[in-house]
């Protein structure tokens, strides 16, 4: 089992969590999601390896940006 944690940009309510939420467990492997509005975090758990880019495209599918540490 994997898990990951990105921040998001963007998200301000439970709507946001839906959409995100939405689009990320579109992703085949996912096993859970949880998503904290106020500290703009999205958690991912899988059963494998997911790519980094797999998670940014379902984020940015749902209208919302994962901030790249520099």
């Amino acid at each position: 089992m994997a898990s990951n944690t990105y921040t998001v940009k963007g998200m301000t309510c439970d709507h946001c969590v839906g959409s995100v939420t939405a689009e990320v467990t579109k992703i085949p492997g996912i096993t859970d999601i949880s998503v904290d509005v106020a500290a703009g975090r999205l958690t991912v758990d899988s059963d494998g390896p997911i790519s980094d880019d797999a998670i940014t495209e379902a984020v940015e599918e749902a209208g919302y940006e994962v901030v790249v540490p520099a």
